[in-house]
């Protein structure tokens, strides 16, 4: 039941491109990509406080408890979004940085722990690391504490680090259902007694699903799925955000129970989507309906069991869904 509905628009006429994540007291945690800075919302969507973040993006973020206090990591893919003409925005590097990328993790304070740059691994020796999601085998729910680090704008490939950020093997998809194509989220499935490391191997419109040594077990979504962007687990449902318009849940079987918003966007081709453009051929925020989806990018359940939805567009957009 999506009867109950909630929506954070953005005051900026900035490029909006983030995760979010929730805290264990319950704070939802987001980002700012013109400053940038984390941002800490309380139940009323007020943000309570910021911090200015040492990355240029904040993709994926993901708050996770460690053995003696909480951390929030960051997936900072490396670009930043300039406009162009005809309603589009090219991605380039920051000013005197580069296209690479990385995975930092800092305190809930905004200090930071560590950072993990690119693997040595040959792909890197003139491509660029620019991680999109990272998700952690967390060892509070007797996992192995391994890192795993999806490049999804780089080099399509998913890297295993241990939990000291020493770097272990790296899966492409090609033992799978066939290469990546960014691979966009990451997310370990512990529904079932056996946990399961689930890709979302977006640019071909379906979920890879592998062990947690890397072996693949098996794909799921094809030809369900149109644009799998992000992932969170709900009770015995996996919810996944689509960036065409809409969220997918899954059941424990694999099978689409439902979906969430347009099944067709006959606008997807327009020029500057996810936006429109100006007179002048300038990306401007798209006109946006209460209820219905535009972008859906990130996703997390706050401490309320509701859906809290990112959207990828000028401006950005929370959304709120209640199961209740």
């Amino acid at each position: 039941d999506t009867a109950s509905a909630g929506h954070h628009d953005g005051s900026s006429t900035g490029w909006a491109h983030h995760g979010i994540t929730v805290s264990s007291t319950g704070e939802v945690i987001t980002f700012s990509e013109d400053e940038p800075t984390v941002q800490f919302l309380d139940s009323d969507w007020r943000i309570t406080h910021s911090w200015n973040a040492p990355v240029t993006a904040g993709h994926g973020l993901r708050a996770v408890m460690g053995p003696r206090e909480e951390r929030l990591w960051i997936a900072d893919n490396g670009d930043v979004a300039v406009r162009r003409s005809q309603g589009q925005y090219a991605y380039e590097p920051a000013e005197g940085e580069t296209l690479h990328g990385s995975v930092v993790e800092l305190t809930l304070d905004g200090e930071e722990v560590r950072r993990i740059g690119p693997p040595p691994h040959p792909a890197y020796l003139s491509g660029s690391f620019c991680p999109t999601d990272m998700v952690i085998d967390e060892t509070r729910l007797g996992g192995s504490g391994d890192i795993w680090i999806a490049d999804g704008y780089g080099q399509n490939l998913v890297h295993r680090f241990d939990q000291h950020g020493h770097y272990l093997a790296t899966i492409s998809g090609e033992t799978g259902a066939g290469l990546f194509i960014e691979p966009h989220a990451l997310h370990i499935d512990r529904r079932s007694v056996t946990p399961e490391l689930w890709v979302a191997d977006r640019g071909n419109s379906r979920i890879q699903v592998f062990d947690l040594n890397g072996m693949f077990l098996r794909a799921v979504g094809s030809g369900r799925l149109v644009s799998p962007s992000g992932f969170v687990g709900f009770g015995t449902y996996l919810v996944v955000a689509e960036l065409d318009a809409r969220l997918t849940i899954l059941d424990d079987k694999d099978q689409v129970v439902t979906t969430i918003g347009e099944q067709h966007r006959p606008d997807r081709g327009r020029p500057g989507w996810p936006n429109r453009h100006d007179r002048n051929g300038l990306p401007i925020r798209p006109d946006m309906e209460s209820g219905k989806f535009n972008t859906p990018h990130g996703i997390a359940v706050d401490l309320q069991g509701n859906l809290l939805v990112t959207e990828w567009l000028i401006g950005g957009r929370i959304t709120m869904l209640s199961p209740f």
